[in-house]
């Protein structure tokens, strides 16, 4: 029994033995490789400390030569500074004494001038005292005092004036004179043309007397009946008011008022006054007086005998017969026109057969101004194109008033004619005391002028002729005088057409034989 347990025993202690055997090599194996894990580490350890030294110390690197570089550039900034500053502050030194320097230099300009100011203020007084001295020199040689002197000096500077404008006048209008043909018919045409005065309302009424105040009674009818078929008839406004034995017709249409009028006198003659009666008699009396119209066309183109006129333009022409301006009546003026124009073209060479047709037809449009809208120098310029008048015709008549540019001179020359015809004494109404009146301060104006003895209104008043005193005025200020007389005429009076003003000047000497 004890030999198992001694067996048992040897068994665990050889046991405990080999497990402490196997435990220490197992220790010692495992402290050789833990002596191996510890030297590689400490290896790695050497190592990565010796890439952190080389890398801290490239990281240093770059630290300093960034750290040296911004060192570097600061430096030249501070020495680029310290160089603009130096500098400056040379400029500001050079400046300084260029300053000092011009004022001392402003400084001597200004004593300078100090001195000659004086000098001046020195030499002006005595200036003065010799120009006083001279003064009373020249007023006890000459006889004259001061103002004297300088209002002969300034007569003397405007004669000189004077005479050099006219004697200049008189070279332009020499050489005006001396121009071609065309310039010397343009200029004619111009110098005569006229604006024609204006024109005012034309009549437009009548006035016709009754046999008796009971008249107006019939004229008017039963409820007005007679004076509505009256006005729807003839296209005339009748008016009755309080004048006794007399009745209106109005209208602004001068063939209907002619029509209106002849029928009122026939209705009041026959005393028969009804709606149907005074149709038929507005409808004879319009017959008669077309009949009238064509036969005053036809009259005035035989008259002046023009050739190939379209009817058409006969009776719109004949239509005149019963138009007025300024109590003038437009057919019997444009027959004046006409002829006036052919004067004037014969003188200048121009077509006369023209001249004539645009004189007759220049207002053949206040015919039909009351049908058609317009200015009646263009109504009758497109009238006389549609029937056939020739281009130099109707653009004259188109351009006599300046509604269109005058393309041809005929156009200029109607202008004329026509303001001729219409200032003509007596061819317009005009007061008898407006008439005097006008001469009156036309002579007024001449005698107000230097040098003039006397002066004259002839021809109505177309004309003033000035006589001045030989010895005062000369030929050449004779030109300028008219000019003057002109413009103040043209200034302060108003008169129809154009008034022409010459200056004479002559000398007379007389002697008696005894």
């Amino acid at each position: 029994m004890n030999d198992p347990v001694i067996m048992a025993v040897i068994a665990l202690l050889v046991g405990v033995v080999i497990g402490v055997v196997l435990h220490w090599s197992k220790a010692r194996a495992n402290a050789k490789e833990a002596g191996s894990l510890i030297e590689a580490a400490r290896k790695e350890s050497q190592a990565v400390l010796r890439e952190a030294r080389l890398q801290s110390h490239d990281e240093m690197y770059k630290v300093r030569e960034l750290f040296d570089k911004e060192t570097r550039e600061r430096r030249q900034e501070f020495a680029d500074a310290e160089k603009r500053l130096l500098q400056r502050e040379t400029n500001l030194d050079r400046k300084g004494e260029s300053l000092d320097r011009k004022n001392d230099q402003q400084s001597q300009q200004e004593r300078t001038l100090a001195q000659r100011e004086a000098e001046l203020f020195k030499l002006q007084d005595e200036l003065d005292v010799m120009k006083k001295g001279l003064q009373v020199e020249l007023q006890r040689i000459s006889g004259l005092t001061v103002e004297e002197a300088r209002q002969r000096l300034l007569a003397q500077v405007e004669d000189d004036v004077r005479k050099d404008a006219a004697s200049l006048t008189r070279n332009i209008l020499e050489e005006a004179k001396h121009g071609a043909e065309e310039e010397a018919k343009r200029i004619i045409t111009i110098s005569i043309e006229r604006l024609a005065s204006s024109h005012v309302q034309s009549v437009t009424s009548c006035l016709l007397t009754l046999p008796s105040e009971e008249m107006k009674g019939r004229i008017i009818g039963r409820e007005g009946r007679n004076i509505r078929a009256f006005e729807a008839a003839t296209g005339v406004n009748v008016l009755i008011d309080d004048t006794p034995q007399t009745v209106v017709l109005s209208a602004f249409d001068p063939v209907r008022r002619e029509v209106a009028r002849q029928t009122m006198e026939r209705l009041v003659a026959d005393g028969r006054i009804n709606p149907a009666r005074i149709e038929e008699e507005a409808a004879k009396a319009g017959e008669e007086v077309q009949q009238s119209i064509r036969k005053a066309g036809e009259d005035a183109v035989f008259t002046l005998g023009l050739a190939r006129v379209a009817p058409e333009v006969s009776v719109v022409l004949g239509r005149l017969k019963f138009r007025h301006s300024f109590a003038q009546n437009v057919l019997d003026h444009s027959i004046e026109v006409a002829h006036i124009m052919t004067a004037m073209a014969g003188e200048l060479g121009l077509n006369m057969e023209i001249a004539k047709r645009v004189g007759l037809f220049h207002d053949i449009g206040k015919a039909l101004d009351h049908d058609v809208e317009g200015a009646h120098a263009l109504i009758g310029a497109q009238l006389l194109r549609k029937h056939g008048e020739a281009e130099a015709v109707y653009q004259g008549v188109a351009s006599h008033h300046h509604e269109v540019e005058p393309v041809t001179v005929y156009g200029v020359l109607a202008g004329a004619a026509d303001a001729i015809s219409a200032s003509r004494p007596g061819a317009r109404s005009e007061s008898t005391e407006l008439y005097i009146s006008r001469l009156e301060q036309l002579e007024a104006i001449a005698n107000s002028f230097a040098g003039v003895e006397k002066s004259y209104a002839l021809q109505a008043g177309r004309e003033v002729r000035i006589i001045v005193e030989p010895q005062q005025v000369s030929d050449a200020e004779a030109t300028v005088l008219a000019r003057e007389i002109r413009k103040k005429v043209e200034q302060e009076l108003q008169y129809p057409g154009q008034i022409k003003v010459t200056v004479v000047r002559e000398t007379r000497v007389v002697e008696y034989a005894k």
